[in-house]
């Protein structure tokens, strides 16, 4: 395993990340712009998908709330049809306001823990209606004060949704900033707070997609392909026992 200290050369790990995303969904025979419904393949995580295909419409903020909330604990496919169906349904809080929450947990199924998240969006559109005009706020706190709204979604709203600066950190950007070395964390909120003092600013977006695409087929939980890693030399390999 490296010794050492590691040198965390930013702009040559975010390089190198990107090109091997680009190598890796040529190689998966991609192509750019995929149907929201069609999940298989797709280099971009389900809730960037939900926000290029609502770019230009002004419920975005709304939809990108929605999927990020179903997209806890549930894979990127579900993530995306599940997405769609409800959208369609409710395409502002105002529409799914007027909907039974059986009838939100319907749609929503089979995300993981539907019944919650429909209570919580349920919840969450009688807020937005109460104190923001209908309109998903541009804000941390604020987003925070949401039910069901953690830190992770709360960032990927105003990244996705607003393009503001936000570092979202999921279970795989934990991982691997821990196993680099490049941070000694013990929860995912630690990870982003540190993240946000030794990360300059440009790659703060971009780092969580690059990282959960690279942790599901590269550095995985268990025996990652630390062989045909593209940042191995900025790696420690912290707690890997077994590689590929």
């Amino acid at each position: 395993m490296p010794s050492g200290t590691v040198k965390i050369a930013w702009g040559e790990i975010i390089r190198a990340l990107e090109k091997w995303r680009i190598d890796f969904t040529h190689a998966m025979g991609n192509a750019t712009g995929n149907a929201m419904g069609n999940a298989t393949g797709t280099a971009n995580p389900s809730v960037t998908t939900v926000a290029e295909r609502y770019r230009e419409d002004k419920n975005a903020p709304w939809a990108v709330l929605v999927s990020t909330i179903l997209s806890l604990r549930t894979k990127d496919e579900v993530t995306l049809v599940t997405s769609k169906r409800l959208l369609e349904k409710a395409p502002g809080p105002a529409a799914l306001s007027r909907m039974k929450e059986e009838d939100i947990a319907r749609l929503a199924y089979p995300a993981g823990f539907y019944r919650t998240k429909a209570a919580s969006l349920k919840k969450i559109a009688a807020i937005l209606l109460a104190e923001y005009g209908g309109d998903v706020p541009a804000d941390m706190d604020k987003l925070l004060a949401l039910p069901g709204v953690g830190r992770k979604t709360a960032n990927l709203v105003l990244i996705e949704a607003f393009d503001l600066p936000g570092i979202c950190v999921d279970i795989h950007v934990h991982r691997i900033n821990n196993r680099a070395g490049w941070v000694s964390t013990k929860t995912p909120e630690e990870t982003e707070m540190t993240l946000r003092s030794i990360l300059p600013q440009k790659y703060w977006k971009r780092i969580n997609a690059l990282l959960v695409l690279y942790g599901q087929n590269l550095c995985r939980p268990v025996s990652p392909y630390c062989s045909r890693c593209v940042i191995k030399k900025y790696c420690r390999q912290n707690g890997v026992d077994r590689t590929r």
